[in-house]
């Protein structure tokens, strides 16, 4: 759906998007997907209560209500939406200190920041704020998923090893961990190991072998019939059943909902980011439509819906995905299914869980964490872009040493430096003959040449603002100075790039040409758009240069300079125009 077919039609709220057309001949294929996603889900959202700190349930809910509603309101065909370690490690390092880990209050707490990010979602949608996924450059999102990484791999070392975590703090926990060695529990240990042979290996052998459902279900036979609970701590009794619907039991006051919307606002970040960046490069793969805009209803409908069933937020989840893109599916019936699934486990298979050591939980966060870790991407980043790389390595490191939130708010604001940097200096040409082609060229700024004797062309690229119209006014006098001869009588700036005029451009604009009139040069411009015309009347620019100074071409330019000057053009190609125009 474009932009526009909207605007036509008003605000309405498209269903079904992920699921219709149906495509009856790979129904199968859809639903054998959901089983496959449900093997690689089930134990990865329950790894993710670790992380986040919630009761091990609470990661089965948020694959019931959520994906559902994902599936019914959201644009893509493919986004699996569920829990995710990026977001549970936000949340978990921002209400650190607000409530006790894993309590009730602190449970509450999780879903109040659910129902936040939907509304921060459902308001981005009223406001068509979708493009701000665009502006979370791929440098600075891969040094914060490896922050990411590094800082949930570092917090999980005491759950493999069989210790007490006590710090959210990646080294602080660490250096705890190394002194407390000695004191690691071997049968933790031993479970680890195995959990990390089973996953690893099985991934070997074919990326299509549920690895984390294979170790779980083994990890609790064994435990069961070896009564491993006495060596080691187990998750103990989890209820069986559906979630209870209803609000957060928080005490509501504007202080509480202040506290936790910087907390809310990185996740919102961070959902926006990493959810648009899946789906459009699934979308693409395939020539699928898809709709920032309509998606940020469906992943703020699953917020809702975490919110309301008692559990954390949910995000678009890259590694869910892509297996449900391996396993077949092309459609949310594969979510659906893995919907459908996850409901039975809650209703009958609940009980067996009370004997699955907690150890095997770290052991599959850790991996989890560390294929975060983007070795391959930074060290791309290093090779290709050496400062870039130093944004993304502050950006990791800030993550890991001062804390996640910090982490996603430096990445923001380094996204829209490194952009800033880049557009607001365009590179800027002058267009001449071009004697072989019997056209134009363009030439740096620091071999200007004349398109025709005493006739200058200047390409801007870029939008003129206060940030680079110092830039235009210093480029526009070196040329009008330079010693190409016969002496300047006309400068032309081709416009076509300028698309915007604020109030220090224009103020610039008056003083340049009022200083090139005072050298007997003229000024004109050519390929001015309507919208930046009207700037220019308003701002008092046409008058000061006169209104006879616009054409529509270059070569409207350089003929009228031709039969209004007597010096010949003998520089002057016939016919064509320059490779932009």
């Amino acid at each position: 759906m474009t932009q526009d077919s909207e605007d036509k039609k008003g605000f309405r709220l498209p269903l079904f998007q992920g699921i219709l057309p149906l495509d009856r001949s790979g129904l199968g294929s859809d639903i054998l997907a959901g089983f496959t996603l449900a093997a690689l889900a089930i134990p990865g959202t329950m790894g993710y209560t670790k992380i986040i700190g919630t009761p091990v349930i609470t990661g089965l809910y948020t694959i019931l209500i959520p994906m559902s509603l994902y599936a019914v309101f959201g644009s893509s065909r493919h986004l699996s939406v569920g829990a995710d370690s990026a977001t549970a490690a936000v949340v978990a390092a921002g209400l650190a200190g607000m409530a006790v880990r894993g309590s009730n209050e602190w449970l509450a707490l999780c879903s109040l920041l659910a129902l936040m990010a939907a509304v921060m979602m459902f308001s981005a949608r009223v406001l068509r704020l979708g493009f701000l996924a665009d502006f979370l450059s791929r440098t600075v999102l891969t040094g914060f998923m490896t922050g990411v990484g590094v800082q949930v791999a570092l917090l999980e070392v005491s759950g493999l090893l069989g210790l007490q975590r006590t710090s959210n703090e990646p080294l602080k926990e660490i250096v705890h961990d190394l002194r407390l060695l000695g004191e690691s529990n071997l049968y933790a240990v031993g479970v680890s190991l195995a959990v990390l042979v089973v996953i690893i290996g099985g991934k070997r052998i074919s990326a299509k072998i549920p690895g984390g459902l294979i170790a779980v279900v083994a990890a609790i036979a064994v435990s069961w019939s070896l009564n491993l609970g006495a060596h080691l701590e187990t998750l103990g009794a989890v209820p069986s059943g559906l979630p209870t619907l209803g609000l957060p039991h928080v005490d509501w006051s504007w202080a509480l909902v202040e506290k936790l919307l910087p907390i809310a606002f990185a996740c919102f970040v961070v959902i926006l980011a990493q959810s648009a960046a899946t789906s459009r490069a699934y979308a693409a793969k395939y020539s699928d439509r898809f709709d920032e805009n309509v998606d940020m209803v469906g992943l703020g409908m699953a917020n809702l819906g975490a919110g309301l069933s008692g559990t954390f937020i949910v995000n678009g989840s890259p590694t869910n995905t892509a297996m449900v893109d391996g396993g077949g599916g092309r459609s949310q019936v594969s979510q659906l299914t893995t919907c459908v699934l996850v409901l039975l486990v809650l209703l009958f298979l609940t009980g067996p869980l009370a004997h699955l050591p907690t150890a095997v939980l770290s052991a599959i966060v850790f991996l989890v964490a560390v294929k975060m870790i983007d070795v391959q991407g930074m060290r791309r980043i290093f090779v290709e872009a050496r400062a870039e790389f130093w944004v993304a390595l502050l950006t990791a490191a800030t993550v890991v040493v001062v804390g996640v939130e910090q982490g996603i708010i430096l990445a923001m604001v380094l996204s829209l430096v490194d952009h800033v940097r880049r557009g607001y200096r365009g590179t800027n040409v002058v267009i001449v003959a071009d004697k072989r082609k019997k056209g134009w060229q363009t030439v740096p700024l620091s071999t200007p040449q004349h398109i025709a004797p005493g006739l200058m062309v200047y390409l801007f690229s870029h939008s003129l603002y206060y940030a680079n119209a110092g830039q235009f006014a210093d480029e526009v006098l070196r040329l009008a100075t330079s010693k190409a001869q016969p002496p300047l009588a006309w400068l032309c700036i081709e416009a076509a790039a300028i698309g915007d005029l604020d109030f220090s451009a224009a103020a610039m604009l008056r003083d340049t040409s009022a200083l090139l009139k005072q050298q007997g040069i003229r000024l004109v411009f050519a390929n001015v758009s309507a919208p930046v015309r009207d700037q220019f009347d308003r701002h008092g620019i046409s008058e000061a240069i006169g209104s006879d100074a616009f054409y529509g071409s270059v070569h409207a330019v350089v003929a009228t300079y031709e039969k209004q000057c007597a010096a010949p053009l003998e520089n002057t190609a016939e016919g064509g125009g320059p490779a932009h125009s």
